[in-house]
């Protein structure tokens, strides 16, 4: 029993840490398909209305890549903020489709 309960918590150690490296970036692109799978889920989405969304946000995505593989792995002040603008609208929309 001990042994679980130490077990259990490493493991959430490790996630805690895993989730603090994490980007900025990255934890909202988290969220935001959270958000898109409980629309889907809850019926509140249909499933056009989550592609068209997940459509855009794979081109983010890309764009995303791209900019790091420019930048050696990391965004710019100026490509952070375009992203989080993207993000911004990508959550309006989220939010228009399950309302």
């Amino acid at each position: 029993m001990k042994n679980v309960l130490i077990n259990s918590v490493a493991a959430l150690v490790l996630a805690g840490a895993a989730f603090a490296q994490q980007s900025e970036v990255g934890r909202r692109a988290e969220n935001q398909q959270d958000r898109i799978a409980n629309g889907i889920a809850t019926g509140k989405m249909t499933a056009g209305q989550a592609a068209r969304i997940e459509n855009q946000e794979a081109a983010v995505n890309h764009e995303i890549h791209a900019d790091r593989k420019a930048n050696d792995g990391k965004l710019t002040g100026a490509e952070k903020a375009q992203v989080n603008r993207q993000q911004n609208h990508m959550s309006r929309e989220i939010y228009r489709a399950k309302h």
